[in-house]
């Protein structure tokens, strides 16, 4: 039994789910599309939408609380959407947004150029916090991991890009 996808989901107003071979979600912010999977029957009624499995197989009760996870994640990004913040800590270490490019300076030797992928905007303030915004939870997190990656906080010095409110335990250097 699963306690998630048995949860149903309410339809907030303004917000249009059509349902098809896929689940598509209109909102105020833009639209999303989510392929459902065979195992799983979504309907909606009266505003509420309730995610069911068709069987008990393993599969089926695995993607029966993904399934309603995912249009949850669709609702509210279309309603009010998902932000990451990202902290640049380091001398020198500086990002700066240039067109559709995110142009960063990491200490590398080199500048690096991130192409801001489409349905996510990026804003930069006082040069050392990102903020990542956009309807579509996978895609943000996804971008701001990818940012991330460049350079990873040392644990060391503690230089480098962390998620906003993220502790880095620093370890005690090589002693004498």
């Amino acid at each position: 039994m699963s306690r998630i996808g048995n949860r149903p989901i309410v339809i907030p107003a303004g917000v249009t789910i059509t349902i098809g071979d896929d689940v598509q979600v209109k909102g105020p912010k833009g639209s999303l599309n989510q392929t459902i999977v065979s195992l799983v029957s979504v309907a909606v009624t009266d505003n509420v939408l309730v995610v069911s499995r068709k069987n008990d197989s393993k599969p089926a009760r695995a993607n029966h609380g993904l399934m309603r996870a995912l249009i949850q994640n669709m609702v509210t990004g279309v309603t009010a959407g998902y932000t990451k913040q990202l902290e640049i800590i380091g001398i020198g270490y500086r990002a700066d947004v240039r067109g559709s490019k995110l142009v960063m300076q990491l200490g590398y030797s080199h500048p690096i150029e991130f192409d801001l992928p489409k349905g996510v905007d990026i804003v930069v303030d006082k040069q050392n916090n990102v903020t990542i915004t956009g309807i579509d939870k996978c895609e943000v997190g996804q971008v701001a991991a990818n940012i991330r990656d460049f350079r990873r906080p040392d644990h060391y010095k503690g230089k480098g890009i962390r998620y906003k409110g993220e502790r880095v335990r620093i370890k005690a250097g090589k002693s004498a």
